[in-house]
């Protein structure tokens, strides 16, 4: 992976690296209370990248999931780790102007459990990419501990109109 030292993309098209570290809404559609990446470190465009997710104490999933024992839920960190497998696909000048949707997700495995004030690392290799999609591999950890890991399969899709 490389962390090339670009200017920021406009806010209408992703299609130049921004400096990392960086928000990852300057890239991907997604907002509070669904943006699970707090920040972009390093990013190859169209193979990879790596980012982190700092789990507030005050998520609101913590509330039910589970009271006296908050646990992020798996499905969250592998989310958050196909939002930042989207910022890789995305700043791929080859995508401007589209939007990576799930097509599936083979191989899940949950290690270890985040709890409330944990920084997951996320990181993410795109293996086979394409017009029409493509496949990642994605790994969670804490502190060098893996939380997740999966192979992340998407589509790509025209991005329509995408406030962002």
């Amino acid at each position: 992976m490389t962390d090339r030292d670009v200017t920021a993309p406009r806010p209408d098209v992703a299609t130049a690296e921004p400096k990392v570290p960086f928000d990852p809404a300057l890239v991907i559609p997604h907002r509070a209370p669904f943006l699970f990446v707090s920040e972009v470190t390093a990013v190859d465009p169209g193979r990879s990248a790596r980012g982190t997710w700092h789990v507030a104490p005050d998520e609101w999933f913590f509330a039910g999931h589970f009271p006296g024992r908050p646990t992020l839920p798996g499905v969250l960190m592998v989310e958050s780790l196909a939002q930042l497998g989207a910022v890789a696909v995305l700043l791929d000048e080859r995508f401007t102007g589209k939007l990576p949707l799930f097509g599936g997700i083979e191989r899940a495995r949950f290690r270890r459990q985040v709890t409330p004030g944990e920084t997951l690392d996320l990181e993410v290799a795109l293996e086979r990419l394409s017009a029409r999609g493509g496949r990642g591999k994605a790994r969670a950890s804490v502190g060098g501990a893996t939380c997740a890991e999966a192979e992340l399969l998407f589509v790509v899709v025209d991005a329509g109109t995408v406030t962002r």
